[in-house]
Order: structure tokens, then C-alpha cells, then sequence
């Protein structure tokens, strides 16, 4: 059976909210290019996370790169800016908190999540990755699949009581 080549796409960009439904579109674009309709939206949310914090918290400026590679049937996906600061997991104790979560949201719905500084040591890379559909998956068996070693940075679980309660809003 051939063995399908890693892939590979980076994208840089200054992270304003207004770049984020273009580059929605781009990583949309490319994981269906890839047959990797099944994690799209698992993706963009992902992605979309990732670049807000780099937007909210990223010092000295907000220019980013959002790669995506395909490896062996696994997405990784990642954003590296310039700030050297690790991630952090907020957990918020007010339920009326608007932010924090975001972190722990992705923890939640991918395979796995981490941060790392980047090659240069200038800043931080936060990534995340998610297992493709079997279809998108052609490996050799004679080809061992080891995964690149990483830093896993540890999540406290959450349950359904610690998070914010719906808000419902009506329009008479």
C-alpha cells in the first residue's frame, strides 16, 4: 500500500478580528482539499480560539503563522506568534465571565493540545491535533507512524457545574 507524504500549509498573518473569516475560509478550504471534511468545524473553531488569544493577550505585536500538517492520517495545527509567554488554561469562577474558557474548550474537543517555543526561542507556538477520518489515511505498514515528541501541558477536568449557565435572550 503507498504511503501518503506528509502535507504541509502555513499561512502569516497579523491577527485582527477582521482576517478571521478569511482565514476560516483558507483552513476550510484546505483540510476539504485534504478529505478531512469530518474535523473542518472541530478546526476552524480551534484556529478561530488560537488566533483571538493571539489578538487578546500576544506582546510585542500581533503577527502570527497558523500551519497545518498532515501526517499519517493526524492534524496538527498550530499558531506561533511572538510572544514568549506559555499558554495558560483559565479556569473562571464567575459564571458571568466572557472569556477564559477557550483553552480548556479546546482541550476538550481535540486529541491533544500543547504549547512550545518556537524554533527561533522568540516566541511560543500553541497547537493542537486531531485525528482525520480512516479515508484520509494511507500508510505503509513497514513505515513506523512515531509521533514528534512534544511538551503536553496538563488540564484540570471540568464538569458540567463548573461551567457558565445558558443565557436565553427574548425579543418581544
Amino acid at each position: 500500500m503507498p504511503t501518503r507524504q506528509p502535507r504541509r500549509c502555513a499561512l502569516e498573518l497579523e491577527a485582527q478580528p477582521s482576517r478571521a473569516g478569511q482565514v476560516r475560509r483558507i483552513v476550510s478550504a484546505q483540510l476539504r482539499y485534504w478529505n478531512l471534511d469530518p474535523v473542518v468545524d472541530t478546526a476552524i473553531l480551534g484556529v478561530t480560539e488560537l488566533l483571538a488569544n493571539v489578538h487578546r493577550h500576544a506582546e510585542p505585536d500581533k503577527n502570527c503563522t497558523v500551519t497545518l500538517s498532515l501526517d499519517s492520517g493526524l492534524l496538527t495545527v498550530s499558531v506561533a506568534d511572538h510572544d514568549p509567554r506559555p499558554a495558560l488554561v483559565g479556569l473562571r469562577t464567575d459564571t458571568l465571565d466572557t472569556g477564559g474558557r477557550g483553552l480548556a474548550m479546546i482541550a476538550a474537543l481535540c486529541d491533544s493540545w500543547g504549547c512550545r517555543p518556537t524554533e527561533d526561542g522568540t516566541g511560543k507556538a500553541v497547537w493542537f491535533t486531531l485525528l482525520g477520518p480512516v479515508s484520509a489515511v494511507l500508510v505503509d505498514a513497514a513505515v513506523p507512524a512515531d509521533p514528534p515528541a512534544r511538551d503536553v501541558l496538563p488540564v484540570p477536568a471540568i464538569t458540567l457545574d463548573d461551567l457558565a449557565p445558558p443565557v436565553a435572550v427574548s425579543f418581544a
